[in-house]
């Protein structure tokens, strides 16, 4: 079984850098310009609607969400996402009230969720709303990653969208280059300068700025796909025995949990969409009235570790995704779930943190790197990964 799990991961990695490449090739200056519009309409007060209904999508217009609103770049402004999923009613009615003139839609969908993203896009249109889609839903922007391997098609969004909520703020920082605002002759990126090292020039045309966007479109799909290379080799047998004893509890009759914070709570909920149509799994970040009433009353540091308690059993799975490898929250639910008896996987980036260094997962998953954004990436690759190494019942 471990040989052929061997040949599994080298073959998923393939498809995936081959697909990385092709897919940023061909929308590298896509994403550069879609940037610039972008800009000019949260210039002009417009906000981003993220709109999606199958259970993956729905964790990618989480995940949009969070990260506009929820900016990590040191220096970098809150911009606003809003994310429709289709709880509170069909996506085109909801767009159809909620969105504005200078709004900016994103939708998600494949397959049969085609015919609602589609509709979503046109509500959008009539509302003035620029649109882009990564399905086939018509959109003015669309990019539809290459081949049918769902979860690759949707590892490339990821990285797609978060290029875009990188690199929309190099325009505000070249203030000349959109309609309507002032320029200024010199823009400083201080904290941000080894991220975005152009924005420390001088203001400048519009198109020289659009290509080195462009060049730095490709420099994080290149730098995304190292990381995914380092992800799934140098933890290959980490990632063999979390899915055989994954597996094994499945088969047992157990549960999957699975949390995260912010953008790891969405891949928490996107790893739980993947196995909750054949096997038991339940996202410990869904339900905002159980994460407020404890993090009310008990402490933020106690979200996850009362809900192990709660529904963990001897013989349960928890699945915990961290950036940083010390969240506390992680820490403490990590900690519970093993005096609990559950087996324990953690996905981490940077060197591991807390988590890798004290051991305190039973299967451990290192990303290194300190990028967020790349290290939810490669997670992506590692947790879908997972599912396929797992099977099906």
């Amino acid at each position: 079984m471990a040989g052929a799990d061997r040949i599994a991961v080298d073959e998923h990695l393939a498809w995936r850098t081959e697909a990385n490449r092709e897919f940023f090739d061909a929308a590298a200056g896509d994403l550069a310009r879609l940037c610039h519009a972008m800009a000019e309409r949260f210039a002009r007060g417009g906000r981003l609607i993220a709109a999606g209904c199958t259970p993956a999508a729905r964790s990618d217009v989480r995940h949009v969400a969070v990260e506009f609103v929820h900016p990590v770049i040191v220096g970098k402004r809150a911009l606003p996402a809003l994310g429709l999923t289709g709880e509170a009613g069909e996506l085109a009615g909801r767009v159809g009230v909620l969105a504005r003139p200078d709004d900016m839609l994103i939708a998600f969908g494949v397959g049969e969720d085609g015919g609602e993203a589609a509709r979503a896009v046109e509500a959008g249109r009539r509302r003035g709303c620029l649109t882009l889609a990564f399905c086939e839903a018509g959109a003015e922007w669309e990019l539809v990653p290459p081949g049918d391997d769902p979860d690759v098609r949707q590892e490339l969004a990821e990285t797609a969208y978060h290029v875009l909520w990188e690199l929309v703020h190099v325009f505000f920082d070249h203030r000349g280059l959109l309609a309507g605002r002032d320029a200024r002759p010199r823009h400083d990126a201080g904290a941000s300068a080894f991220l975005y090292p152009f924005l420390d020039e001088r203001e400048r045309e519009l198109e020289p700025l659009l290509d080195d966007v462009r060049r730095s479109v490709l420099a994080k799909a290149a730098e995304v796909a190292d990381l995914r290379t380092q992800t799934l080799t140098e933890n290959r047998a980490a990632l063999e025995s979390a899915a055989a004893g994954l597996r094994a509890t499945l088969d047992g009759g157990g549960t999957l949990l699975a949390l995260g914070n912010g953008g790891s709570a969405t891949d928490a909920m996107d790893a739980v969409a993947d196995f909750q149509e054949q096997w038991p799994a339940i996202d410990l970040t869904a339900d905002p009235a159980i994460l407020t009433a404890i993090a009310n009353d008990v402490g933020v540091e106690a979200i996850f570790s009362r809900q192990v308690i709660a529904y963990g059993r001897p013989g349960d799975v928890l699945l915990a995704l961290s950036t940083s490898g010390d969240s506390r929250n992680v820490v403490q639910a990590l900690a519970e779930a093993r005096s609990r008896g559950l087996v324990t996987i953690a996905m981490v980036g940077y060197d591991g943190g807390r988590i890798a260094a004290e051991a305190l997962a039973d299967h451990v998953v290192v990303t290194r790197s300190e990028h967020i954004p790349r290290i939810q990436e490669a997670q992506a690759a590692a947790y879908h990964v997972l599912r396929r190494l797992v099977g099906e019942p």
